[in-house]
């Protein structure tokens, strides 16, 4: 699963046509329950569907070139859920790692784990140290996997470090920048996203990524998560390769 950031998708839904590839692509992976609910099947089984379509997502980022995936597997809200769907989730989570660990290492993938951890079972923490420490050092796509997460509370550990850097006399008060706290964050040492994909026909970021999402590209589609598949990965890409991206500025063209 090699990576190279230089490379061009030639993309189904472009006929043909070359997309400039996002370094940055971050994924709510949104409707395994309506997808389930829809055939009349038990949410659980669309949650096991939804783990296929993420392998088939890791997959082809891959192929393509695409650096860095992000993924927002479990939110800090997600706890409020039924327990027995918690419950199922948390057995995915470590089917997810004793059966996919082994490949997403054979294929140099790094994984990296953002949220919070404070309040985290051991034997939860033991498996996210784990997936962690043994792709600490392959140099292929980073798959960054949001656990426990929500952008507040991020933005807020990040605020509370910073103030005890300023306490301790490590930093004064007016050297607080956004690059300042940006190094605080989860996400620290990533490239921000540039691409955000939201599944199953929603249209908000729902407490993620609120920070470095400033100046993300959105793609929202009908598709409930586990129909997502390559070609609609594809259509994302391409749509994104056409668009112009000018950080508050003018095109070119336009001056």
């Amino acid at each position: 699963m090699s990576v190279n950031p230089s490379q061009n998708l030639q993309t189904s839904a472009g006929k043909g046509s070359t997309s400039k590839l996002p370094r940055h692509v971050a994924f709510i992976m949104d409707g395994n329950g309506r997808w389930a609910t829809a055939r009349g099947l038990a949410r659980t089984e669309g949650h096991r569907k939804g783990l296929e379509a993420l392998r088939r997502t890791i997959r082809h980022a891959g192929r393509i070139g695409i650096e860095v995936v992000t993924i927002y597997s479990f939110s800090s809200e997600n706890w409020n859920r039924p327990k027995t769907e918690v419950s199922f989730l948390m057995g995915l989570l470590r089917r997810f790692v004793q059966r996919d660990l082994s490949e997403l290492h054979e294929a140099n993938v790094r994984i990296r784990i953002i949220g919070g951890r404070s309040d985290l079972e051991p034997g939860i923490l033991a498996l996210l140290a784990e997936a962690e420490d043994l792709t600490k050092n392959n140099t292929g796509l980073t798959l960054v996997v949001a656990f426990n997460y929500g952008a507040r509370a991020e933005m807020a550990r990040a605020a509370q470090n910073l103030a005890r850097k300023v306490l301790a006399g490590e930093l004064s008060p007016e050297a607080i920048s956004e690059e300042a706290m940006s190094g605080e964050l989860d996400t620290s040492g990533l490239p921000d996203p540039d691409l955000i994909i939201r599944t199953s026909g929603e249209m908000r970021l729902s407490n993620f990524l609120l920070w470095q999402a400033a100046y993300s590209e959105f793609y929202f589609c009908d598709e409930h998560w586990p129909d997502f598949d390559e070609a609609a990965f594809d259509k994302a890409i391409s749509c994104f390769g056409n668009r112009e991206r000018r950080y508050g500025g003018l095109d070119a063209k336009a001056i």
